[in-house]
Parts: structure tokens; sequence; C-alpha cells
């Protein structure tokens, strides 16, 4: 009898990444801060008015409401918490404009990079970009020494962003289907795509 050979699957492909130069690193994730902030909320819908604050009911509710408003108003409030942040060092304009460069290399080389980083023909890692970001970090706070007001900006801006998320009732507002489906605020219709719209409502009974 002829004998049987059981199939073998196929290795997966593997795929990688072609680094870049620098500046075209720095380019893109420029380009990606950019289109992060397109997606700000218009400030007019964020400061409302005064019939969309309230109290909450129940700390219950004040959670769901905060959670709610921010996952909206994500970007508003990150916008707020650094302006707080940079308000704070205004009295010292030299560690205004050092943190302000240190937050910038964070933002560029490390939360909106999404391509390997090439410098002098060599690939670094993710780990010696981690490294090298909180090294200058230390030194920068060390050489200013604003962190003591820095810690009160940012604790003002989270603050009120707190405030804002628990008294601003998310009642009315539209999040994107997919990013509402995404954070389990609302259930993917899949069965009947004929029915989706541009927009999913979610008016919570706060």
């Amino acid at each position: 009898m002829p004998s049987t050979r059981s199939a073998t699957a196929a290795p997966p492909a593997t795929y990688t990444t072609i680094p870049i130069s620098g500046l075209d690193v720095i380019s893109r994730s420029t380009q990606n801060l950019s289109a992060y902030l397109s997606r700000c909320r218009p400030w007019p819908e964020f400061l409302a008015t005064t019939s969309a604050l309230d109290f909450p009911h129940s700390i219950s509710a004040a959670y769901l409401r905060f959670r709610r408003n921010a996952i909206y108003f994500s970007i508003n409030y990150a916008i707020i918490v650094t302006a707080c942040a940079a308000i704070s060092l205004i009295g010292s304009p030299i560690a205004l404009i050092i943190i302000g460069f240190v937050f910038f290399l964070w933002l560029i080389l490390h939360f909106f990079r999404e391509d390997p980083l090439l410098i002098w023909g060599h690939q670094v890692s993710d780990w010696a970009v981690i490294l090298g970001l909180v090294l200058i970090t230390v030194a920068a706070l060390w050489i200013t020494g604003p962190l003591n007001s820095l810690s009160i900006g940012i604790g003002a801006g989270l603050l009120i962003s707190v405030v804002h998320g628990v008294l601003r009732n998310p009642e009315g507002l539209f999040l994107d289907e997919n990013d509402a489906a995404s954070d389990g605020l609302i259930i993917s219709n899949t069965a009947a795509p004929s029915s989706r719209t541009a927009g999913t409502s979610f008016n919570p009974p706060l």
C-alpha cells in the first residue's frame, strides 16, 4: 500500500519594517501627532452650557459618566493637562523651553513613532530609545529644577479634567461607532449592515 504523508503547513511569512532615516521618522511621527490632535472635540462642545452640567446621583453614575467623557474628550483632557503644566513653568522660561523640548521628544520618538529609528546606519532598539529619553528627562529636571511647579500644574490639569468629566452630562454626545463598540459602550450589530449610521448616540440614564 502506498504510504500516506501528512500535509505539513507552510511556515508563516515574516514581515520586517525597513528602517528609515531619522528625519523621515520625525516627519512621520509629526504627521501622526497632527492627525491625533485633529480628532480633538470642538471646544464649544467641551465647554457646553450650564444646562449640560449637573451632579450625578450616585458614585457609580459618576464613574460611568467620567469614563464616557474621558473616552469622548480624551484629547481635550490631554491638551488641558499639557497647558496647565506649561502655565506652571511660565515663571521660568528656560525650564519651560527645556521641558517642552523633552516632552516633544517623548511624543515624536516614542508615543507617535511607528518606524524603527536609524542613526548613523545603525538601528536603535525601542528599549534604547526609552532609556535615552528617561536619561534626558532626568537630566532636564535636575538642571532646571521645576519638579514642584510641574507637579502642581499637572495635578491642576488632572483635577480640572476629573471635575469636568464628572459634571458634564454625556447625554446627546455622538461617538464613532467603531470606537464605541471597541470600548464596550454599544453592541455592534453586524447582522444588519444596512442600518449603520455615521455616528452612534449614547444616552446614559445619568
